[in-house]
């Protein structure tokens, strides 16, 4: 845990900096800050802190390094995984659902700082967020779809609702990265800035709400995304079991093998 850390993560760090403004970092930069298990286990935990945390008044999240904010799934861990499903990956019915609605139930507004590439789990746990912004050098994409699986984290929640349905499954079936220029064209993010300044930017944000009035802020907050936790409830469940299922699959094997083999897969269905 590094001096100054609010909660002593091991992959995430948090430092709380002036005006109560929470700097939320994930720290795996020499990864590009993928996600292992170890460090998606720490992300429920770190929301549930946040949103219980009575001195936070607003929440940044970023990535470490310039390279990405978040470049999903640690893939490269994935081939250790294959066979190993015979109980049906009931984890994903867990420890993601629950990340999902650990995220939502901040009621702190959550700005994102889009500082690299944020790719799957990433781009989902940014473009929750009630305030991304983007740097204009990264990149988003959700590319479930090229390693064989559903985008059952949130994207196939998260896409078509911000962007509008047939434009979100053209992205959701593709897996196209996306720049930042089309992003804020698009709605995705709100606002796009030099990497160089971004994270000036989101404390000068930051600081702006956390000067505001907190209970209307917050209440805002919650009435705003009333339909977004609706869809949440609805369809979350069905999403990660599709996922769960797509993780058994040949063409997710062959996806993996294609990856670590660094061949372009051959998909069979």
């Amino acid at each position: 845990m590094a001096a100054g850390d609010r909660y002593g993560f091991t992959f995430i760090r948090t430092e709380l900096e002036d005006d109560d403004v929470l700097l939320v970092t994930l720290d795996r930069p020499e990864r590009r800050n993928a996600i292992t298990p170890e460090m998606h286990d720490e992300l429920a935990p770190l929301f549930q802190r946040i949103a219980h945390d009575r001195e936070v008044r607003v929440v940044i999240l970023t990535g470490a390094g310039d390279k990405a904010f978040c470049a999903g799934a640690d893939f490269g861990g994935m081939s250790d995984n294959i066979g190993s499903y015979e109980d049906g990956f009931p984890e994903l019915m867990l420890g993601s659902a629950a990340l999902v609605r650990a995220q939502l139930a901040i009621p702190q507004p959550m700005i994102a700082a889009i500082n690299g590439d944020a790719i799957g789990l990433g781009a989902t746990m940014a473009l929750f967020c009630d305030i991304p912004l983007m740097a204009s050098e990264a990149r988003l994409a959700d590319p479930h779809v090229n390693a064989g699986l559903v985008a059952g984290d949130g994207g196939a929640i998260l896409w078509p609702m911000l962007m509008g349905l047939n434009r979100g499954k053209e992205f959701l079936l593709t897996g196209d990265l996306m720049g930042s220029e089309e992003a804020e064209r698009l709605g995705l993010v709100n606002h796009v800035y030099p990497r160089a300044q971004l994270l000036d930017e989101a404390r000068t944000f930051a600081r702006r709400l956390a000067a505001g009035p907190q209970v209307a802020i917050q209440f805002n907050k919650r009435l705003a995304n009333a339909e977004l936790v609706e869809r949440v409830n609805r369809v979350i469940d069905a999403s990660l079991a599709m996922e769960a299922i797509t993780f058994t699959t040949a063409d997710h094997r062959e996806a993996v093998r294609s990856f670590l083999e660094k061949r372009p897969p051959r998909f069979g269905g």
